[in-house]
């Protein structure tokens, strides 16, 4: 059997949205037989916790710790899950490798939209949504320990805070690929808008530029070998948009690469 566990996790911001079909067609794509591992869908307990993005990173949480021998791939609809998997992955103290198009670093005090979708990993290294942290009861990560490829897109505030934090930015993925990384475990996140959006559409937040699909799959690659994993998540496209069809494909490219 595969040393891999597959997660879904289909929730956007919590909510379940029946018309996002993206863990669906992973699940129902046979991906996970191809590495020949089990298939988990999260079931959170939304009655248990005031906030839907808690209830939904307690139950990731809860997963990722009942298959602690497992190294898992989360499949998720926005990047809040981080959260569930810092908690889960906490005993085995990673390293966080984050490919994204954008930083997802602002705090509601710097945020031009209010977007939350834009604020889980300030939040994780403990700037801004604290009660986040405090429900699932867990530490703020180290902000050396965060490692960021190709945020591309960065509102204004977010910037002058990220880059004055202790997070390491790598311009592209070529730099983070012959960076000499801290020799722990790794949680690696993997935001599919990292992608140049010619060869992968459907995405809410399209960003030109970036890697193109075959250096991605490279640098994870790269990213495996160069270190033991903890687990991964990726976070999905929308399939609700143009070119979802020609995304999925992509984002299965990009899975294969770990075999």
């Amino acid at each position: 059997m595969s040393d891999y566990i597959f997660i879904g996790v289909p929730y956007y911001l919590g909510e379940s949205r029946p018309e996002r079909q993206e863990v669906a067609a992973l699940r129902d794509s046979g991906i996970a037989q191809e590495f020949e591992a089990e298939w988990l869908d999260i079931a959170p307990d939304f009655a248990a916790a005031a906030n839907p993005i808690v209830a939904v990173n307690r139950a990731l949480a809860a997963a990722l710790q009942a298959n602690a021998g497992k190294v898992p791939l989360v499949f998720a609809n926005d990047c809040t899950s981080c959260l569930g998997m810092l908690k889960g992955l906490a005993a085995r103290q990673p390293i966080v490798i984050w490919y994204d198009a954008h930083g997802d670093f602002n705090t509601p005090a710097t945020t031009p939209s209010g977007f939350l979708g834009g604020m889980p990993l300030a939040a994780a290294v403990g700037r801004g949504n604290q009660h986040w942290l405090r429900a699932l009861d867990m530490q703020p990560i180290v902000e050396a320990d965060v490692f960021i490829s190709d945020a591309r897109n960065l509102d204004p505030e977010e910037a002058v805070m990220l880059r004055e934090s202790e997070v390491t930015l790598f311009e592209t993925v070529a730099d983070l690929d012959s960076a000499a990384l801290p020799e722990r475990p790794r949680y690696i996140h993997f935001d599919t808008d990292v992608v140049d959006c010619a060869e992968m559409p459907a995405m809410s937040y399209p960003e030109p530029g970036g890697p193109g699909l075959e250096e991605s799959i490279a640098s994870l690659r790269q990213a495996l070998q160069a270190g033991k994993p903890a687990g991964l998540l990726f976070s999905l496209w929308n399939s609700t948009l143009p070119g979802s069809d020609e995304a999925f494909a992509a984002t299965l490219a990009l899975i294969r690469a770990l075999k």
